[in-house]
């Protein structure tokens, strides 16, 4: 058995079907998840994400099972294994991963064999969502990005900056 490797099966936390929940979520121990949660799981343990969860959440846990939807980017200390009815919409990083034929992974997947590469890739994650949280957020409306054109006055609706000049 591996150093540090949790074989705690008792849940600490359940978010059952039908549970709709928003805000972040830290427990200390085996987390089962079969609702819906938009927000971030921090777990100390295990985290079981069920077939019909629906997340938009940045998971993290020892070893962490997907059957579900994650949109989020997905951390475990030790193990990940996403089954055959789980679509993960996010980045990776564990040091073991086993993918179920069927599953659809879209993001990028780090596997850190060793204790620096795991350091190094972490430590990435974590600096680069300190930048992302730091940078400003574009509004949508009317189905397109507010974004100023050259003379910084935004487009006006129906038409672009172009067409003005």
């Amino acid at each position: 058995m591996p150093p540090g490797r949790h074989d705690d099966y008792t849940i600490n936390t359940i978010i059952g079907p039908n549970s709709n929940l928003k805000g972040n979520i830290d427990t200390p121990g085996f987390t089962r998840i079969d609702g819906s949660i938009t927000g971030d799981v921090n777990a100390s343990g295990r985290v079981v994400i069920g077939e019909r969860a629906r997340m938009k959440s940045n998971v993290l846990g020892t070893a962490v099972t997907i059957g579900g939807v994650v949109y989020g980017n997905v951390i475990a200390g030790e193990s990940l294994v996403v089954l055959s009815t789980a679509l993960v919409l996010g980045d990776i990083i564990t040091r073991r991963i086993k993918a179920d034929e069927g599953c659809l992974i879209h993001g990028r997947i780090k596997v850190c064999p060793d204790e620096e590469s795991w350091a190094s890739a972490v430590s990435e994650y974590r600096d680069a969502q300190k930048v992302k949280s730091a940078l400003p957020v574009f509004t949508k409306k009317a189905g397109r990005d507010e974004v100023p054109s050259k003379d910084g006055v935004p487009p006006a609706k129906g038409g672009s900056s172009k067409d003005k000049a």
